[in-house]
C-alpha cells in the first residue's frame, strides 16, 4: 500500500486532469441536455483504459524502485546499470549520479594514496626514532643513578609515545595482522609487568599479582599493547600504594590501583579520542589517546573494556575477556 500511495502521490496531476475532463464533459452534457448515461459510459470506459495503462506503468514503477533499492549497496563498490530512464530529466539525473560517482571515486584514490604514503613515512620514521633511543638507553644504563634512571624512564615514555602513534596509524589500516589464537595470560601480563618493573621500583608501589592460570582467545601484541597502556595509566596516576592485577568469575581481567582516581563527570568519556579530563590537564602530558586505542583495539579483539573509580580512592579496569564468537570487520 506504501508503493501505491507513492505511485498515486507522483502520478496526482494526470488523475487529477482525467477527472477534471470527466467533469467537464459531465457539464457541457448536461448543458446541452444530452443523456447522462453516455457522459458516464465514456467516463466509465476511459478509466478501464486508464486503469490499464497504470497499472502496467506501476508495476514498472514498482520494479524500477527494487532495481534502485538493491544499487544502495552496489554503488558503493562499482558504477552499477541504472535503470532505462523514462525521459530527459531521469538521463540528467542519471547522468549528474555517474558524475558524482567518478569525482568520488578519484578522491577515494587519492585519499588511499595519502594515507599510504603517510604510513610509510611514519613506519620509517617510528623505525628511525628507535635507533637514537636505544642508543640513548646504553648511555644512560652505563651508570646506575637516581638521575639516570628517571631519565630511563622518561625514555620509556618517549617509547610508548612513538609505538602509540604507529598503533595508531595501523588500526586505521585496511588489513592489521592479527593473529587469533589461545595464549598463557600470565605470559602477556608478565611482559607488561617487566616494561614497567623499574617504574614500580623507583616509585615504590607494590604489584598484588598471582599466577592466574588462564588461557584467552586474542592477539598477543595487541592485546599486549592494551595491557601495557592500562599499568602505564595505573603508575602514572598513582603516587603510592599498590596496584594489583587479579582474574574475577568467568573470565575478567582486573587491573587495580590506589591512585588519584577519575572525576564522576569525566569517567563517561574516557574512551572518547583525545579527551584528557581533569586529570590529564593536570598532569599537561596525557594525550588523550590510550584509552581511546584500548577500546578500539578491545572492540577488534571482541573484548570488553570498562572503567570504575572513586576520586582519591583508585581505578579498577575490567576487560572481559569471556568471548567465544569473534565478529570480523
Amino acid at each position: 500500500m506504501e508503493m501505491l500511495a507513492e505511485y498515486i502521490k507522483l502520478h496526482r496531476k494526470v488523475i487529477g486532469v482525467y477527472f477534471l475532463f470527466a467533469v467537464i464533459f459531465g457539464i457541457i452534457f448536461a448543458l446541452w441536455k444530452l443523456p447522462v448515461v453516455s457522459v458516464l459510459y465514456g467516463t466509465v470506459i476511459g478509466l478501464f483504459v486508464a486503469v490499464i495503462i497504470w497499472g502496467r506503468d506501476y508495476h514498472r514503477f514498482c520494479a524500477k524502485h527494487k532495481q534502485l533499492e538493491s544499487m544502495v549497496e552496489e554503488i558503493k563498490y562499482t558504477d552499477s546499470h541504472f535503470p532505462e530512464a523514462d525521459g530527459r530529466i531521469e538521463m540528467d539525473y542519471q547522468e549528474v549520479i555517474r558524475s558524482l560517482y567518478e569525482e568520488k571515486q578519484q578522491m577515494t584514490n587519492q585519499m588511499t594514496h595519502q594515507y599510504t604514503d603517510m604510513m610509510e613515512y611514519y613506519t620509517i620514521w617510528v623505525h628511525q626514532i628507535k635507533t637514537p633511543i636505544a642508543a640513548m638507553r646504553l648511555q644512560l644504563q652505563g651508570e646506575d643513578s637516581e638521575s639516570n634512571r628517571e631519565l630511563l624512564d622518561e625514555l620509556q615514555r618517549i617509547e610508548q609515545y612513538v609505538e602509540m602513534v604507529l598503533t595508531y596509524l595501523r588500526l586505521d589500516a585496511g588489513a592489521t595482522d592479527y593473529v587469533l589464537k589461545q595464549y598463557d595470560l600470565d605470559d602477556i601480563l608478565r611482559q607488561a609487568v617487566r616494561k614497567y618493573a623499574s617504574q614500580f621500583i623507583r616509585k615504590k608501589i607494590r604489584l598484588v599479582y598471582e599466577p592466574l592460570s588462564c588461557k584467552v582467545l586474542t592477539d598477543e601484541k595487541w592485546f599486549l599493547f592494551v595491557i601495557e597502556q592500562v599499568l602505564s595509566n595505573a603508575l602514572k596516576y598513582t603516587r603510592s600504594g599498590e596496584i594489583s592485577i587479579t582474574l574475577e568469575a568467568p573470565k575478567t581481567l582486573c587491573i587495580r590501583d590506589t591512585g588519584i582516581g577519575i572525576a564522576p563527570e569525566d569517567l563517561p568519556r574516557i574512551f572518547e579520542k583525545g579527551f584528557t579530563g581533569y586529570n590529564g590537564r593536570s598532569d599537561k602530558k596525557a594525550s588523550g589517546i590510550g584509552l581511546y586505542l584500548c577500546r578500539r583495539i578491545c572492540g577488534r579483539l571482541n573484548h570488553e573494556i570498562s572503567v570504575t573509580s572513586k576520586v582519591d580512592e583508585g581505578t579498577e579496569v575490567r576487560i572481559d575477556l569471556n568471548r567465544k564468537v569473534l565478529e570480523v570487520e
